[in-house]
């Protein structure tokens, strides 16, 4: 049994950057600028954002990765030379990268190159022509479990090194969304909207529901139950043992788009998983338990990829979240006295009680969720308090001003 498992986690905000660390991770992977595969993000950071984030994560003992891996023209090899040069400059870990060009530059200037999954690395020789460039390799998704398998073991047949001199790596995604291309090789997005998912800019036409047509006689069928192209999620979180007996090295979760409680929460599961098969106490009973967990945060509903050997997707029945919870935005924090740890809060909308779930975001914060056991108003006690009113409450452990206050609850439409 290996002695490590890195969880990687996704981080496309501050707030998710610190949920991450916060939660366990290993490593962290970001984009900035455009040419990486969330450029339509409105969160991504920018190369002046560098150095702090490798500062952060350094002293959390955290390495970080960044997403530089969409295909790239002619005319985005200048801005990828400055980011890969911002990039060593600044201590990041190594640059995640699909383009030979980009693998090329890296290399040149001695910043770790991984390969990233758009490079559809399925067998034993692309890794062997991929290893005189990066140390760490992304295995395309649509591979089984003895397929990743037969790899890792040929990698270690082989001795099979990359630049550093070090074995190579195997990585691969253990959790969030699935494209229904092969490995985002979609261009439906470019098709209707000219915007190429392949550069980072897709508009997700599969996640949508759709009419079909006659062409002879114009009748048209509306596709109902299924929303064909909507992959489910990957959650390998209750064969994790499995998954991890192949070899790999590093567990991936998918979400540079979602919410920072969506990244605590997969990282924290994960983290727990992957500690329990190593030291033999992973059991399904306990699987299950962080299966319900993960379905209380965005998720599309579940199944297992292609990882034991299934030939087709599961489609999604519904548009958006299946999660079996919702956050209601309340309010915001005014300050945080240190000393009594009590939280001051203005709330903006709604009503809070004792005894109902908060979350608190925020840059620094990350987040932070607990049960109300007592809200103050005035210094006085009171069960309930609507918008409007500013309230303190006992925080058990440090926020910030202008963190936000969210309210949980159970979501009623996709409770079984």
């Amino acid at each position: 049994m290996q002695q490590s498992i890195e969880i990687m986690a996704p981080a496309g905000s501050p707030e998710s950057l610190t949920a991450a660390v916060k939660a366990g991770c290993n490593s962290v992977y970001f984009g900035i600028e455009q040419l990486n595969m969330r450029a339509r993000s409105s969160s991504n950071f920018t190369l002046d954002d560098l150095r702090d984030i490798a500062k952060r994560c350094k002293e959390a003992n955290v390495k970080t990765y960044l997403t530089l891996n969409t295909i790239l023209y002619d005319h985005d090899l200048r801005l990828m030379r400055k980011i890969i040069d911002t990039a060593k400059e600044s201590g990041i870990s190594a640059v995640i990268a699909s383009d030979h060009a980009a693998m090329a530059y890296a290399k040149q200037v001695g910043l770790p190159v991984h390969i990233s999954t758009q490079a559809n690395i399925t067998n034993i020789e692309t890794v062997q022509f991929y290893a005189a460039f990066a140390d760490v390799m992304v295995l395309s998704r649509e591979l089984s479990l003895n397929q990743v398998k037969s790899i890792t073991r040929e990698i270690e047949k082989r001795k099979i090194t990359g630049p550093s001199g070090e074995l190579i790596r195997i990585e691969v995604f253990a959790h969030g969304a699935l494209c229904m291309a092969v490995s985002g090789k979609c261009y439906l997005s470019l098709h209707s909207n000219n915007a190429s998912a392949n550069r980072g800019a897709c508009i997700q036409n599969c996640r949508r529901s759709y009419i079909v047509t006659d062409k002879e006689d114009g009748h048209e069928l509306e596709i109902d139950n299924e929303y064909i192209m909507s992959a489910k999620d990957l959650c390998t979180i209750d064969f994790l043992d499995k998954v991890i007996d192949t070899g790999v090295r590093i567990l991936k979760i998918e979400g540079r788009g979602r919410s920072a409680d969506y990244v605590h929460t997969t990282v924290s599961c994960y983290r727990q998983a992957a500690d329990a098969v190593l030291n033999n106490t992973f059991t399904p009973e306990k699987a299950q338990a962080w299966k319900n967990e993960l379905s209380t945060v965005f998720n599309r509903g579940f199944w297992d990829g292609y990882y034991l050997g299934r030939k087709l997707g599961e489609w999604s029945d519904s548009y958006g979240s299946k999660a079996t919870e919702k956050k209601h935005y309340i309010g915001r924090a005014i300050k945080y006295f240190r000393k009594a740890e009590v939280a001051e809060f203005k709330l903006e909308t709604g009503e809070l009680s004792i005894g109902d779930t908060i979350l608190i975001t925020g840059p620094t914060t990350g987040v932070v969720r607990f049960e109300v056991d007592e809200i103050r108003e005035a210094e006085l006690p009171v069960n309930m308090v609507k918008k409007g009113h500013s309230i303190s409450i006992k925080v058990p452990e440090r926020i910030r001003a202008s963190d936000k206050l969210f309210k949980i609850e159970p979501n009623e439409i996709h409770l079984n």
